[in-house]
């Protein structure tokens, strides 16, 4: 796999450990995704050369043992641990290692969560824009909205969604990134407030309709050029239901299909996302893509690589957009410089997403400010 523009290769060994080490063999090169995996270690297939989850040489069968040669070949390694049914890899410097992580949904039962993943063809950040931008939904989203099994039958929400195309934005700083507020009308002369987070470094979470439900995404880079877009839903007080699981492994809701024995989605810009030109005229599905997961991917993907700011002509409904842009950049000034970064402390991470009717005359962050840090094994708050 390639993490951060770093080839690498994940094993787990005979006692279960996990390994992430370079891909690359220190004797001649060979990659070790073809390594044999053996009593406790990944050996190459080429001269036997064999390696532990840390990386040490173990075996050097072509070299006598009192040369000292085998003590002296180590390759690169990465500290690991398992949580909330992923696997999670720390590439810093040892001494500023942080806590595990404590985004909620990798803290409650394994019942209550589904977690996938898949290639997303674009620079990372043009794919958490996306994610952070609540204006979009209604009109990219619109027609799935009513049909997809994870986000139908939400009557209110959903209508003050595609009733109300023009929400106003207000951004928040917290001390693990930014508390993002979409606005739009509600009935009874109030406000509808979808609440997302935005916990840094490339962690965010999707308002809730209904009893469905939370989702969130990371967007983890590979290169300049690609990211893993991990997808999640949970729910922090029940185990997801029959129906909600299956319609998960379809596929459907922030989840995709995937071309068979791979993480690349069925639907990719090699076939046009398998758009459907006639259901896009008839209203049918609004952008001729199905699959909310698509939806999104195929219009970050067709930015290009790495999109070209430049040339944008940003409005009001972009302002979580704006300040996320600049909480990055001060954080990599800051990491520079040997500060401290945000969203690494486990109390900054522990902040859901949620969805609220509020007086005209509240502030999102008074009004749902326990909605957003609500103890693990409560229902979330949700329209």
């Amino acid at each position: 796999m390639k993490l951060l523009g770093e080839k690498l290769v994940a094993f787990r060994d005979t006692e279960g450990r996990i390994g992430m080490i370079d891909e690359f063999c220190a004797h001649r090169g060979v990659s070790l995704w073809f390594g044999r995996n053996e009593e406790c270690g990944l050996r190459c297939p080429y001269h036997g050369w064999k390696y532990d989850v840390n990386g040490h040489c173990v075996d050097l069968p072509s070299e006598a043992e009192q040369t000292g040669m085998r003590a002296r070949i180590k390759l690169k390694s990465y500290p690991t641990i398992e949580q909330g049914g992923v696997i999670w890899v720390y590439m810093g410097p040892p001494e500023l290692k942080p806590a595990p992580p404590a985004l909620e949904w990798t803290l409650v039962p394994a019942q209550n969560r589904f977690a996938s993943k898949r290639l997303q063809e674009c620079n990372y950040l043009q794919a958490i824009e996306g994610g952070i931008d609540s204006s979009h939904v209604s009109f990219l989203h619109s027609g799935a909205l009513n049909r997809d099994p994870l986000f139908k039958e939400v009557r209110r929400a959903n209508t003050y969604n595609l009733s109300d195309r023009m929400p106003h934005f207000e951004v928040v700083e917290y001390e693990g990134g930014l508390l993002i507020g979409a606005r739009r009308k509600a009935d009874n002369d109030r406000w509808y407030w979808r609440i997302t987070p935005f916990i840094m470094p490339w962690n965010t979470l999707i308002p809730p309709r209904a009893g469905h439900p939370i989702g969130g995404h990371a967007w983890v880079p590979i290169d300049d050029e690609n990211c893993w877009a991990w997808s999640i839903n949970y729910h922090p007080k029940r185990a997801l239901t029959a129906p909600e699981l299956k319609a998960m492994k379809d596929g459907l809701g922030i989840h995709v299909k995937y071309v068979p024995g791979t993480f690349i989605p069925l639907a990719n810009k090699t076939n046009d996302y398998l758009m459907d030109r006639s259901t896009q005229k008839s209203g049918a599905n609004y952008s001729g893509v199905e699959g909310i997961a698509m939806q999104d991917a195929s219009l970050q993907e067709s930015m290009g690589p790495i999109q070209d700011r430049t040339k944008e002509n940003l409005c009001s409904t972009d302002n979580g957009i704006i300040m996320m842009r600049r909480l990055l950049l001060k954080a990599g000034k800051d990491n520079r410089d040997g500060k401290p970064l945000p969203g690494l402390k486990p109390d900054a991470q522990r902040v859901r997403s949620c969805a609220i009717e509020l007086p005209r005359d509240v502030k999102f962050k008074d009004g749902a400010w326990d909605g957003m840090f609500r103890p693990l094994d409560t229902d979330p708050v949700t329209v």
